[in-house]
């Protein structure tokens, strides 16, 4: 097995031991990193949870771009919430990202995350 790193400048430079996403051998399947809200030209995080939540799926979606796939290709999306409360939102805001079919979907309850983020969230994608 190989794996291809993925980056992109349009979503935040990792901030630890990662890359913003990984393809494995044969190029359908995609792993990209959490992400939180940080603006990638700033590095700052975004002012409240709806501000965080769209911040976080447009890096989601820069990253995803940047494999040469969309949040089309997402089948499995894996949100972390420090306040469940939240959850609706997320509802809410997902469906300006992604369409029907939704992709699988987690929704954890956490008592914190990187740089005090209120949320995260992470993906498997499959390409075509």
């Amino acid at each position: 097995m190989t794996k291809q790193p993925i980056h992109t400048d349009a979503a935040p430079q990792a901030i630890g031991t990662y890359t913003q996403a990984v393809k494995v051998s044969g190029g359908s399947t995609v792993y990209l990193s959490g992400q939180i809200g940080l603006d990638p030209a700033t590095m700052k995080m975004a002012d409240g949870i709806e501000a965080q939540i769209r911040r976080v799926l447009d890096n989601l979606q820069a990253v995803a771009l940047a494999t040469g796939g969309s949040l089309d290709d997402v089948v499995k999306l894996n949100v972390y919430l420090t306040d469940l409360a939240h959850f609706g939102r997320v509802n809410e805001l997902m469906m300006n990202y992604f369409k029907q079919p939704y992709p699988a979907r987690a929704a954890v309850g956490v008592a914190s995350l990187p740089r005090g983020a209120l949320v995260e969230m992470d993906a498997v994608m499959c390409l075509k």
